[in-house]
């Protein structure tokens, strides 16, 4: 079990993570993370993830999150498009695929459920 905690998240260190090629669509974005926290059955992590500029698709698990810093859009197929900016809460669902637009490097602060 993690303690409890308060972190600045502007602050942490984040650890590179490979981005697949067939993801990009645009420029040579690069991401990181910090995961903080992992449920006991690992059904539901929370961290702190970052990109940098750049186009990528996702497919996405059930996401809550809330932008520190950073500009992007993301479009969801068949959906809106978000308009993220720091302080923005945003919720993605399970199956949705989309089109993130990098303008600025996004940090966010996130909570995803996973299927296990």
């Amino acid at each position: 079990m993690v303690e409890s905690f308060a972190r600045h998240v502007s602050e942490l260190d984040l650890e590179p993570v490979a981005l697949d090629p067939n993801q990009v669509l645009e420029g040579s974005p690069r991401v990181s993370e910090l995961v903080l926290w992992t449920s006991a059955d690992g059904g539901m992590v929370a961290g702190v993830w970052q990109i940098t500029e750049g186009v990528v698709t996702d497919v996405e698990a059930d996401e809550l999150f809330v932008v520190v810093s950073g500009l992007a859009a993301v479009e969801i197929e068949g959906g809106p498009t978000l308009e993220l900016s720091p302080g923005v809460m945003g919720i993605l669902h399970a199956g949705d695929r989309t089109v993130w637009r990098i303008h600025e490097t996004l940090r966010k602060v996130f909570q995803v459920t996973l299927e296990v």
